[in-house]
């Protein structure tokens, strides 16, 4: 087994540009929950739009394609009544070994706390608007699940999952991050929990792991934590590390000693980091954070 530091690119908000506005100008008003995938000379960009508790929560997810990274045509779209959703958050935006479009939706079972993720999939980005849909994440009566992101390699698929504990209406938007394996990327094992908050910390309330790197057999990935359950859809990002056992799964996460990134507007969300490997060899981040008036907008920045 072979383990080394693995790079992991971080936010920087002076450099960044906003790509997609959000659908209002007040809080609960949302772009963001990125994912990335590039191919072809394209950046593929999956993202979530949101409006306000009463105004339709999260309405849609997008995948949009650019040639730059900053400027998007909208190339498929989901809304949450194809789901029976009262939401959606994060999809996971997926092209396979064979070439096949993935999006992995997360959806709210309506009046409940309850969360699942639907998997659609396609031959082409803009197929996967009318592609049929199949659970893969249930949950159940105790947990939800959602905002899953994905890695492929030599050992089968990996997925790091969120999920909230259903025990108590209160208390359901405390989570941790699951860690599931598959053989094909839809029949699902888990294997343990990866990451869980630290008392006392800036994350304590709830951890969400929002991307990964692997080199070799190192794994380093970004989360969104909170401290309170006043901080929930603000969260701020933080940076935790591991590394492969030796049957080929990825065992748990150790949390850096370090302060969050957040945004400079209060209250300073900034969550849901995805990173796109470009052509050229550089890196974009793309995330999701609090403006001056409180909405959110989609960002993006080199790193």
């Amino acid at each position: 087994m072979t383990t080394g530091i693995t790079a992991l690119p971080l936010p920087n908000w002076e450099e960044s540009t906003v790509v997609v506005e959000p659908p209002g100008t007040e809080p609960g008003a949302w772009s963001g929950a990125p994912s990335t995938v590039v191919a072809g000379g394209y950046v593929y960009l999956a993202y979530r739009l949101r409006l306000p508790i009463g105004a339709g929560r999260g309405i849609a997810n997008v995948v949009a394609r650019s040639a730059d990274g900053l400027t998007f045509e909208i190339v498929a779209e989901v809304g949450k009544d194809q789901f029976g959703a009262e939401s959606l958050e994060r999809p996971a935006l997926v092209r396979t070994p064979e070439g096949r479009w993935r999006l992995y939706v997360s959806a709210a079972t309506p009046g409940t706390k309850h969360w699942r993720v639907d998997l659609l999939e396609a031959e082409t980005p803009e197929e996967l608007a009318t592609a049929p849909a199949r659970t893969v994440l249930a949950g159940d009566e105790t947990a939800a699940v959602k905002d899953p992101v994905l890695h492929h390699d030599e050992y089968g698929w990996h997925l790091w999952a969120s999920v909230h504990p259903l025990e108590s209406w209160d208390d359901a938007d405390r989570m941790t991050t699951q860690y599931a394996t598959s053989p094909d990327g839809v029949e699902w094992t888990w294997q343990r929990t990866a990451l869980a908050g630290r008392p006392g910390r800036w994350d304590a309330r709830g951890v969400r792991v929002s991307s990964i790197r692997v080199d070799g057999d190192s794994i380093t990935a970004s989360y969104d934590g909170r401290a309170t359950a006043g901080e929930n859809w603000e969260e701020r990002t933080g940076v935790a590390r591991g590394v492969r056992l030796p049957d080929g799964t990825f065992g748990e996460l150790t949390a850096e000693d370090r302060e969050p990134i957040g945004s400079p507007h209060s209250p300073n969300g900034l969550r849901y980091l995805s990173l796109a490997e470009l052509p050229d060899g550089r890196q974009r981040l793309y995330y999701e954070a609090t403006r001056a008036d409180g909405a959110h907008d989609l960002r993006s920045e080199l790193a």
